[in-house]
């Protein structure tokens, strides 16, 4: 094994053992873990990519009002002469001092205060709810010029070697309608908000002293989406730097199949002046598993491929093909990953170098017995989610990215919709690694221009993850039933073909099941009406199908009595929109039937905007979530993971303080998958009841203060028990953390978890104290949460108050300067009365 592949071997390792550490590490026992990159940091000299993400400054511009929008637009000049007159605040001797300075990933939507906004027009007699609602009740919009309108500014590091390279910055993601100015002048204009893009700038930078300064105007004033979107750079930005000869963003495209055969499809770019003989070079590396044990026949693995090559000014295509000897292959598992290196190289220099990462698996949907991965039936069990989190907004930082899916992971989910639009990359790295099915989703169902162009970007980018199992072209779009969105969806899915013949095409429809784009598409996606699934196969045999939308149970975290006044619903698994159903409605369906390849819930997360089911102020956020905005449990979240993951599992509530109903009933439930499971309160039997498959236990209570108690039973033996206590005023705080071993990079997080609990260390399940977060040694609050669907609070805050007992706060690291000693950030939660608590963070 040559000094290269150790190299690389000590690399995935790392991956490796961030992914085992990072989600489950507990601060409350004082432990520690190793502060390890998750997303691997490859050495891809001489290119360089760099991070773009620190140093920015911030302002807002102005939708009408030119002179509050820097002038921008004025005496209709912006276009007449080139690097001129754009806006007065694109030059280099602009005084930015008085803007905000941020950091990206940044979403300024999340900080504005809540606002109600015009009402629609009437609609069959009644009024349209208030439209803001859909998006969070921010004020972002037409209606709203002072605060759609954002405006960025930093310098980019640029030196006097960099003459001659070529140079780009890549966005992965800007809400929405991006200008891109560097240098006074205007390269690129970029409309959606999803998409990741690019911008050359080699013709127009600096090599001298002079600043290179990157603006960016974001014009948020039109949505995409009936759902909170955020606005402003929302994810990552990166500077690239190569040689004139190079591989170009998402130049390499790598297929592998089960049996050790590696295709790789590589671009390579000439922007040179004339045509030159290269030599291309591939080299794949064994890697390693990243969760589970190594398989029998496990053995060290690489393979590679050299070739000559003319690479012809502009763009030149290379196919070329290896194998590995001791496939590995990709799986639930064990999703282990290779990792291909690519060289182009003129003699023996290496003049650019490309990292791709890529998994050996078989996909495929039957329509008889659902999803197959590697030949085996996986029932997907997924989720539905949207970019966006208590605290952050869709500015979500990539260690919050990860935990929101190791929540998913631990509930038992196997999959993840990305809805509706394609994800950040971050969340495509950790699926790969974590072993999450993915389908990766289109904003736009159009075969427009810009439609195609959306989807290619999409495909390109994402097509070497393995947890992407097909490409979704429509969500319950108007077209979907009709003549013109099956020629739509037929442009759309011949372009899927030709970038990616391997993963299916699919769409989700919530009606006209066996009309319109259904003869078009692959795979065919249910939102809902799962009532109608048997007869469609029985019509349709050969056409497989799911539940693209399935569930959508709505309940508040820690409610157990609805209270329309207030926002909140039952948190038992009761209450649903009328297009929906509950848990136990749909799932022993899919879980039954193997013609159904599973389904993904509506929704993993509570999410801002959709205020379902209550479209009206003040309600902010969906109730949709198995999880609240914070990530907190619901009740539901144990009825999944008790029949989606093989762990025992016995699950009691609601809480039992119902102070002032002393004689009244209160239905008790149980989630459980053990075989009987036995209710005593205040140490009186209720009686023993049998466990069916897929369903809940329930017993009506007459209350008394005091405790409830649940057996669980394997057989006629108790191997569990669980216990709710009627808990006194509370008295003190109890503050946990995810990890306290944090990278000191100014990116990483810590995702924490505050607590009331009473004199006698029971948890007080109604607690609402403010609790205010200080920080010594370093360290930022940059977002707070509690899970309430109505909070008015602010996010971007250094307190909140608990919401039935529980609030978050995420703390994000300050910059640790190299041969510096590590950072400790000490974490302090206090309320007034009660004891406070203190966690400390290690930054390094």
């Amino acid at each position: 094994m040559t000094e290269l592949n150790r190299r690389r071997l000590l690399q995935t390792a790392a991956v490796t053992g961030a992914v085992l550490s990072a989600p489950s590490a507990v601060a409350a026992s004082g432990a520690t873990e190793s502060a390890i990159d998750f997303f691997p940091q490859d050495d891809l000299g001489p290119r360089e990519r760099v991070s773009l993400d620190l140093d920015w400054r911030f302002a807002f511009g102005h939708a009408t009002d030119m002179a509050r929008d820097f002038d921008y637009g004025l005496a209709l000049r912006t276009h007449a002469k080139q690097g001129a007159r754009v806006a007065n605040c694109v030059g280099h001797d602009y005084d930015d001092s008085r803007w905000q300075k941020i950091d990206v990933p940044h979403d300024w939507a999340v900080a504005l205060p809540f606002a109600q906004g015009a009402k629609g027009a009437i609609a069959n007699g009644e009024d349209e709810p208030d439209m803001l609602a859909a998006h969070g009740y921010k004020p972002i919009g037409r209606d709203f010029p002072e605060t759609s309108i954002g405006w960025y500014r930093r310098v980019v590091p640029v030196s006097p070697a960099d003459k001659g390279k070529r140079l780009w910055i890549e966005f992965d993601g800007v809400f929405r309608n991006a200008m891109i100015i560097f240098n006074g002048f205007i390269l690129k204009r970029h409309e959606s908000g999803y998409t990741s893009f690019q911008v050359d700038i080699t013709d127009f930078i600096h090599t001298d002293d002079k600043p290179n300064l990157l603006t960016v105007r974001v014009d948020a004033t039109e949505g995409e989406g009936w759902f909170y979107e955020g606005a402003g750079i929302y994810r990552h930005v990166w500077l690239v730097k190569t040689n004139a000869v190079h591989i170009p963003q998402w130049g390499v495209w790598v297929r592998g199949q089960t049996d050790g055969t590696v295709e790789i499809e590589t671009t390579v770019r000439n922007r040179g002046e004339a045509a030159r003989n290269l030599t291309l070079s591939h080299k794949i590396d064994f890697g390693a598993p990243v969760v589970g044990h190594l398989p029998a026949n496990w053995a060290l693995d690489s393979a590679g491929a050299m070739r000559t090559a003319t690479a012809s000014v502009g763009d030149t295509t290379i196919t070329d093909r290896t194998t590995l000897q001791h496939p590995i292959l990709w799986s639930l598992e064990n999703p282990h990953l290779y990792q291909l290196e690519t060289q182009i190289l003129d003699g023996e220099t290496v003049l650019d170098t490309v990292i791709t990462y890529f998994g050996l698996r078989d996909i495929r949907f039957d329509a008889e017995k659902g999803f197959l991965l590697n030949g085996k039936p996986v029932k997907l069990k997924g989720t539905n989610n949207h970019q966006d989190h208590a605290g952050v907004g869709a500015a979500i930082p990539d260690a919050l990215q990860l935990w929101r899916l190791q929540q998913l992971k631990d509930m038992g989910s196997n999959a993840y919709r990305c809805s509706h639009n394609p994800p950040t990359p971050e969340v495509l790295m950790a699926c790969d690694r974590l072993g999450i099915l993915v389908i990766d989703e289109t904003r736009k169902m159009s075969s427009s221009e810009d439609g195609l162009y959306q989807l290619e970007a999409m495909i390109r980018r994402d097509r070497n993850h393995p947890s992407v199992i097909a490409w979704s072209i429509c969500n319950e779009e108007p077209l979907q039933g009709t003549e013109r969105g099956i020629e739509v969806a037929r442009t759309m899915k011949a372009l899927c073909k030709r970038l990616d013949p391997t993963r299916p095409v699919t769409a989700a429809l919530d009606n006209s099941y066996g009309k319109g784009i259904t003869s078009v598409v692959d795979v065919l996606g249910f939102n809902y009406r799962h009532h109608l699934m048997e007869k469609f196969h029985a019509d349709y045999p050969n056409i497989p199908i799911y539940g693209s939308e399935t569930g959508s149970t709505v309940s508040t975290r820690g409610e157990y009595v609805t209270d329309a006044a207030r926002s909140f619903v039952r948190a038992y698994d009761t209450e649903h929109p009328w297009w929906a159903s509950t848990a136990e409605a749909y799932w022993p369906l899919f879980d039954d039937k193997a013609f159904i390849a599973g389904g993904f819930i509506w929704t993993g997360f509570d999410y801002r905007g959709e205020p379902t089911p209550y479209n009206r102020w003040p309600a902010i956020s969906s109730q949709f979530g198995i999880l609240d905005t914070c990530g907190f449990p619901k009740d539901n979240a144990f009825y999944y993971r008790a029949w989606w993951k093989n762990e025992p599992l016995l699950h009691l509530f609601p809480h039992w303080n119902w102070e002032g109903q002393d004689g009244q009933t209160i239905p008790v439930w149980v989630h459980s998958n053990l075989d009987a499971v036995e209710l005593f309160v205040n140490g009186r039997s209720q009686g023993k009841k049998t466990v069916v498959k897929n369903r809940h236990l329930e017993w009506d209570v007459v209350y008394q203060p005091g405790r409830i108690q649940a057996f669980g039973y394997k057989g006629n033996k108790v191997v569990m028990k669980t216990v709710r206590e009627t808990a006194g005023p509370a008295t003190k705080l109890v503050l946990t953390t995810d990890r306290t071993a944090l990278k000191g990079d100014g990116r990483d997080v810590a995702i924490l978890k505050v607590e009331a609990f009473d004199a006698k260390g029971r948890p007080a399940p109604k607690a609402d104290n403010l609790v205010k977060f200080s920080l010594s040694g370093g360290g930022t609050v940059i977002g707070v949460g509690n899970g309430n669907p109505a909070s008015h609070e602010a996010d971007k805050a250094s307190e909140r108050r608990l919401f039935n007992g529980l609030a978050q706060a995420i703390v994000q690291t300050a910059i640790v300067q190299t041969g510096r000693s590590p950072g400790r950030i000490t974490v302090t939660a206090s309320a007034e009365g009660l004891k406070s608590a203190s966690v400390t963070l290690i930054a390094d």
